[in-house]
C-alpha cells in the first residue's frame, strides 16, 4: 500500500481543503444507513439539499450550484445509533440529534435552527453538549452506554 506524503504547510493543506477557511456555522449529518433509508432518509437529505441550496449557504463547489462560501456543511452518514426511529439527522456544533424527520420537516430545521438558532423541540431527541459540561450530563444519570 503506497503511503500518502504528510503536508506540514498549513496553506497547502487549505488549499487542498477548502472547507477549512470557508465560514461554517453547522455542520449536519442525515442518516441514510439501512433502517433510515427505509424511513425515506434520502428523501430528507434531498430536501436538506435543495433547501440550503436555494439560500445560498449550502458549502461547496459553485460547478455543483454550492457555495464556495457557505456556512452549512451537509453530510450523509451511516447509522447514528437510532436508526429505528429514523430519518435520523445530527446539527453540530450544536450537539441536537433530531429524530423521525420527514421532508417536509427540513424548511422548519433550516429556518428555525439553522438561521435562528431556535431547536425544533417536537422532533429534537437528544443533545450532546459541546461543551461536555459535566452539570449536563447529570440529568441523564441513570443511563449508561
Amino acid at each position: 500500500m503506497a503511503t500518502t506524503e504528510f503536508i506540514e504547510n498549513r496553506e497547502e493543506l487549505c488549499d487542498l481543503a477548502p472547507v477549512a477557511t470557508a465560514p461554517i456555522r453547522h455542520h449536519v449529518f442525515v442518516c441514510t444507513g439501512k433502517s433510515c433509508s427505509a424511513r425515506d432518509s434520502a428523501e430528507v437529505r434531498d430536501a436538506f439539499e435543495r433547501e440550503l441550496k436555494a439560500r445560498g449557504i449550502l458549502f461547496g463547489k459553485e460547478a455543483k450550484g454550492k457555495n464556495p462560501r457557505g456556512s452549512i456543511v451537509l453530510t450523509e452518514c451511516a447509522s447514528v445509533g437510532f436508526c429505528a426511529i429514523g430519518a435520523a439527522v445530527m446539527v453540530y456544533p450544536d450537539g441536537i440529534w433530531y429524530a423521525q424527520v420527514r421532508s417536509s420537516d427540513v424548511n422548519e430545521i433550516v429556518e428555525e435552527h439553522l438561521i435562528n438558532g431556535r431547536v425544533v423541540e417536537r422532533l429534537a431527541l437528544m443533545r450532546v453538549p459541546a461543551e461536555g459540561r459535566i452539570d449536563d450530563h447529570k440529568k441523564n444519570a441513570e443511563w449508561e452506554a
